[in-house]
């Protein structure tokens, strides 16, 4: 299976996932003009990966900004992980904020309240 690497852009985020370790990292700002285009490869490799392997995912989204299409889109990659982890697939969730965006970080205790994954809020300067 190949590593996923969709670089940022003015409206998308930088987007990686390393097959071999298990490490997804999504990063940056997210309002593109079709979320479901650019998260559609995203969940194909989620997707596959899970299929394949019994590996751990350990998830890092540390994002600026993030419209409601992309909301949506972080939404179905956490239902990925949770049908993963209910058949005994290992996924940790990192939701990284900065210490003064009280709407990132409330968007993270919401999906974190949704979840039943482990989810840790990390602020950052």
């Amino acid at each position: 299976m190949q590593s996923l690497s969709l670089a940022r852009s003015v409206d998308t985020p930088e987007v990686a996932f390393d097959p071999e370790s298990g490490n997804f990292r999504l990063e940056g700002e997210s309002y593109p003009e079709n979320a479901l285009d650019f998260y559609g490869s995203v969940f194909e490799c989620l997707n596959q990966y899970i299929e394949r392997t019994q590996g751990p995912i350990e998830a890092h989204f540390k994002l600026s900004y993030f419209n409601s299409s992309s909301s949506k889109c972080l939404l179905d990659i956490f239902d990925i992980f949770e049908a993963y982890s209910s058949v005994g697939g290992k996924v940790a969730v990192h939701w990284h904020y900065q210490k003064d965006d009280e709407d990132i970080k409330e968007s993270g205790e919401d999906f974190a309240d949704d979840l039943s994954l482990e989810f840790q809020l990390i602020p950052f300067d």
